[in-house]
């Protein structure tokens, strides 16, 4: 059986010291609604309900709110009727001033439930929550929620170009972007290794001898149209990216001229046109810009004004080329910085957004705490973000891109941030000191996300666990002098009286340096080279046996050649790991030592996509030590930067 699948199979063995997450689907939303008020009462749904709707623009959310009641086994008709509730979809016909087209009000009392909005959206968006409530016995909590997204673009974007993905996968991507009120699809289908959109007037460019990864895999005219059309019934705004200039190795291997020449110019207008011809009623196209060198001055103005002239609003990625003043700047690198609401120009965040550079646990820690664009809601120069999912690197099968980044829990953790708004100023990649208010609105997220983990995503890669409630003591720093293999005291003794403890942290993975330090600050206030620290901690087992733990000391990107470990190595910093004194030895690698190459898939590299690490506990409390030496910063190489971490965790 695939090791991914086994580790799976093992949810719910392991729980040293989760809370039972027993409270109702009512408690656990996703994104938790702006403003809610529970009543005391339900609504008996025993002999069913009636279900109508006011506009025929309610068709699919017609259709969908019977899906739901099916899903509850409650009976519905159409026709009114005395002795049944009333379930009511209600378009407005004047929105309320100031308030999003987004926005919906959802009621359940005695008389039935009611969905109001002022567009087919926002009662597609309270749908979505209706059906995260629990019914029981035929009886639903009485409820009034007032709800709206503070940012009106909540985009996810997917990377086909350097990895295709299957079409099933994509949809079942956007039905879970659909069902946590996210509305953007940022599709990126042209690269250096393939373009995956066959094209009637040149359809060699999407030969399997013009792609060097994943040949000859493309999406047809007919299934790229399907995509859009999927999209929209679930209010899902579909923009694609033609990345111009740069990222177009393809193009050139198969036109033979750069895209930038007078030659590529022509030739890129005619794929623009026939795309234009072929996809009606997109109004936006991404034209991407960024990582190149421009020799041709005039090149992304002339390509601006001519996907202007075909009916498009432009997006562009920002650091990039010149673009137009126009074009909507899509951020993407530098520190955390306020988007202020001044000038023309309007931007989407995706900055410290990238899940493939992002370790699976602190992924979710990140995202949640995130601020869009240094502000807590949108503005006239500040649409929202984008949630972005490189796979730069090669992979052997599409779904270990799901095993090797945290998509689904980053997804949910996004949707959650983009639509409350809010956040921490600067980023964070640790769980924040305990019994802050950062901290409780962490806890309580991560409670709700685990309910969702168990109840929607069980047969989904689904790759975080129970962080809150694992604390650690960490000792330190000792001077190592470059040698990484000195013992210190708590290697004797981790728990000697003599022993001071320096900081208490909380978490599954813990960062004590992240390789981004000069943006975003680590568990070490004041970092320094040639030391060791050690964390210790005491994990409860009820009885003795061994246990399924994730461990990990270097969160490889996605994104980078990073190199393997050696043979009997954590990693490339000596780190070690003890319980109850026992040394736990380093998986046996699949490909040790191989020095990193981004058409060499990761195989067992990262813990969330090998079988987790069996380790026997003794009855009671179990001791557990971890030392982390370091030398310098640099690290080996640019593919191989320092992240000075560690995740530890009982997997479950």
């Amino acid at each position: 059986m695939n090791i991914k699948r086994v580790q799976y199979l093992l949810i719910g063995i392991f729980f040293l010291f989760s809370t039972q997450l027993d409270v109702k689907a009512q408690e656990h939303l996703i994104p938790l609604p702006i403003d809610m008020q529970f009543g005391e009462a339900s609504l008996d749904l025993a002999k069913g309900i009636i279900l109508q709707k006011n506009n025929s623009l309610l068709d699919n959310e017609y259709s969908l709110a019977q899906e739901i009641l099916d899903d509850w086994q409650v009976n519905s008709v159409s026709e009114k009727a005395d002795d049944l509730p009333l379930m009511l979809l209600t378009v407005e016909q004047k929105p309320v001033a100031g308030q999003s087209a987004e926005a919906y009000h959802l009621t359940i009392d005695k008389n039935g439930i009611r969905i109001t909005a002022s567009s087919a959206a926002g009662i597609f968006y309270g749908l979505q929550t209706l059906r995260q409530f629990d019914v029981q016995n035929k009886q639903i909590r009485t409820v009034e929620i007032n709800d709206e997204p503070a940012f009106s673009w909540r985009a996810f974007m997917v990377d086909v170009g350097r990895n295709y993905q299957p079409l099933d996968m994509l949809k079942e991507q956007i039905d879970v972007m659909a069902h946590y009120k996210m509305n953007v699809l940022h599709f990126h289908f042209t690269e250096d290794i393939a373009w995956r959109l066959a094209s009637k007037k040149y359809p060699g460019l999407t030969a399997a001898d013009n792609m060097t990864r994943w040949e000859g895999k493309y999406y047809t005219e007919e299934e790229f149209q399907e995509l859009i059309d999927y999209c929209k019934e679930r209010h899902i705004l579909f923009l694609p990216e033609i990345d111009m200039p740069g990222h177009s190795a393809a193009f050139e291997r198969f036109f033979g001229v750069s895209m930038q020449s007078d030659s590529g110019i022509v030739y890129i207008k005619e794929l623009l046109k026939e795309f234009s011809e072929t996809y009606s009623g997109l109004p936006y196209l991404h034209i991407g810009g960024d990582e190149v060198k421009i020799t041709n001055k005039n090149f992304m103005p002339e390509i601006t004004q001519y996907v202007e002239s075909l009916g498009y609003k432009t997006v562009g990625w920002d650091p990039g080329s010149n673009l137009m003043p126009q074009t909507i700047r899509q951020l993407w690198m530098g520190g955390a910085e306020k988007v202020k609401e001044e000038g023309e120009m309007v931007f989407i965040d995706s900055k410290h957004l990238y899940i493939n550079h992002m370790d699976p646990l602190e992924t979710v820690t990140t995202i949640f705490h995130r601020k869009i664009g240094q502000q807590d809601h949108e503005h006239a120069n500040l649409l929202g973000a984008t949630l972005c999912s490189w796979p730069d690197r090669a992979i052997t099968d599409p779904i270990d891109m799901f095993y090797q980044s945290a998509v689904y829990p980053g997804m949910l953790t996004f949707a959650e941030r983009s639509w409350r708004g809010g956040g921490k100023d600067g980023w964070v990649a640790n769980i924040q000191p305990k019994n802050t208010t950062d901290y409780l609105e962490f806890k309580d997220f991560e409670r709700r996300l685990l309910a969702h983990k168990d109840q929607y995503f069980h047969d989904k890669p689904f790759p975080y666990v129970q962080q809150i409630g694992l604390e650690w003591e960490l000792i330190g720093p000792f001077q190592n002098e470059g040698d990484l293999t000195r013992s210190f005291i708590p290697e004797e003794n981790p728990y000697a009286d003599e022993i001071k403890v320096s900081k208490t942290v909380e978490g599954g993975t813990v960062i004590l340096r992240h390789w981004w330090a000069d943006v975003i600050p680590g568990i070490i206030e004041q970092p320094e080279e040639n030391t060791t620290w050690y964390a210790r901690t005491r994990i409860w087992s009820d009885e003795g046996g061994s246990r399924p733990f994730w461990i990990g000391f270097n969160n490889l990107s996605r994104s980078y050649a990073s190199s393997s470990p050696e043979l009997g190595t954590w990693d490339d910093r000596k780190s070690t790991l003890w319980v109850n004194g026992k040394v736990i030895p380093p998986p046996k690698w699949e490909q040790p030592g191989i020095e990193g190459n981004l058409e060499i898939p990761l195989l067992d590299e990262g813990y969330s996509f090998r079988e987790p690490t069996m380790i026997h506990l003794q009855k009671g409390w179990n001791e557990v030590l971890i030392k982390l030496p370091v030398a310098d910063f640099r690290g080996q190489s640019w593919s191989n930067p320092v992240k000075w971490m560690f995740t530890f965790v009982p997997y479950r």
